[in-house]
C-alpha cells in the first residue's frame, strides 16, 4: 500500500498466516504473533501485507480520537501512542480473538464496543509504560481535518482551506501554493513542518474521505465519483483507492454501503 495518513489512529494485529510489516514515519515494525503495531493520527505509514495469496489475516482497527475520548470518559487521554509496537500479552491476544470472531461471524453483540475499547486501552497504556520520559497528555502537533487552528502559520491554514474547498476539482498543488502566497519549495517545506505530513498526503486524505463517503452513502457510479475527485478515468481512481485502502472501490462499496 502507498504511504498515506488519516485522522484515525491504527492498531494492527496478526491473526493468522504470514507476518507483515507496518512502516510508520519510516520505521518498520514486524507484525506477527508476538508483536502488534501502532500508528498515531496523521502519522505517515504504509502496510506490506506479507503473502495475502496464502490466507494471511490481520485485524486492523481504525480508531477515531473522539471515540476514544467519549468511550473512556477521559478528556485528558488524547489518542497518541507512546511507542510504535506492542507486545501481544495473553489479555491482548484474548481480546483480539474475541473481536476477530465477532467480525468474521458477523455477530451483533452488545459487548463489541466494550471489547474494542478494552483492547485499545490495553495497548495504549502499554505503549506509555515503555516510554517513561514522554507524556500522553502533550498537545498533538498534527492537524485534524477541518480544524486548522492548531497550525500556526496562516498561509498553511489557508492552503488547507483551499484544498478542502477544491477537493472536487483537478487540484494542482503549485496553484494552491501560489494562492497561499508561497513559492513551491517554501510551501512544501512549511506545510510539512507545520502539519507533520506533505501536502500530497494531506490532499490524498481529503480525497479518500470524500471517496469513502460517496461510496458508502450514495449510489453514484464509481466512474463518476472518480471523475468528480479529479481522476482522469475509473482505472486511475481504482489504482489510487486500492493503494490507500487495500481493496478496489467496487469491493469496498459491496461490504460497506450503508445508504443515504
Amino acid at each position: 500500500m502507498a504511504t498515506h495518513a488519516h485522522r484515525e489512529g491504527h492498531l494492527t494485529f496478526h491473526v493468522q498466516g504470514t507476518p507483515s510489516v507496518v512502516t510508520a514515519s519510516g520505521v518498520p515494525c514486524l507484525i506477527d504473533a508476538g508483536t502488534g503495531g501502532t500508528v498515531n493520527p496523521w502519522q505517515p505509514h504504509c502496510f506490506n501485507p506479507g503473502d495475502p495469496e496464502h490466507g494471511t489475516l490481520f485485524l486492523v482497527l481504525y480508531i477515531k480520537p473522539i471515540w476514544f475520548l467519549e468511550v473512556g470518559r477521559n478528556a485528558q487521554g488524547a489518542l497518541r501512542f507512546g511507542r510504535d509496537r506492542i507486545a501481544i500479552t495473553p489479555q491482548i491476544r484474548h481480546l483480539v480473538q474475541l473481536v476477530s470472531a465477532l467480525l468474521l461471524d458477523n455477530v451483533q453483540s452488545d459487548l463489541f464496543d466494550g471489547y474494542l475499547y478494552e483492547l485499545t486501552r490495553e495497548c495504549y497504556d502499554q505503549t506509555w509504560q515503555w516510554s517513561p520520559d514522554a507524556s500522553p497528555f502533550e498537545s498533538e502537533p498534527h492537524p485534524t481535518i477541518h480544524q486548522w487552528t492548531g497550525v500556526r502559520d496562516y498561509r498553511v491554514r489557508n492552503s488547507m482551506r483551499l484544498m478542502d474547498e477544491r477537493v472536487d476539482d483537478d487540484v494542482v498543488l503549485d496553484m494552491i501554493a501560489r494562492d497561499s502566497g508561497l513559492s513551491r519549495p517554501h510551501f512544501y517545506k512549511l506545510f510539512r513542518e507545520q502539519a507533520g505530513v506533505t501536502p500530497n498526503i494531506y490532499l490524498n486524505t481529503l480525497r479518500m474521505e470524500k471517496a469513502i463517503e460517496r461510496l458508502t452513502r450514495t449510489q453514484k457510479p464509481i466512474t463518476s465519483i472518480g471523475l468528480d475527485l479529479g481522476f482522469a478515468s475509473q482505472a486511475s481512481f481504482t489504482r489510487f483507492f486500492t493503494a490507500n485502502v487495500g481493496i478496489p472501490p467496487t469491493d469496498y462499496r459491496r461490504v460497506a454501503f450503508i445508504g443515504a
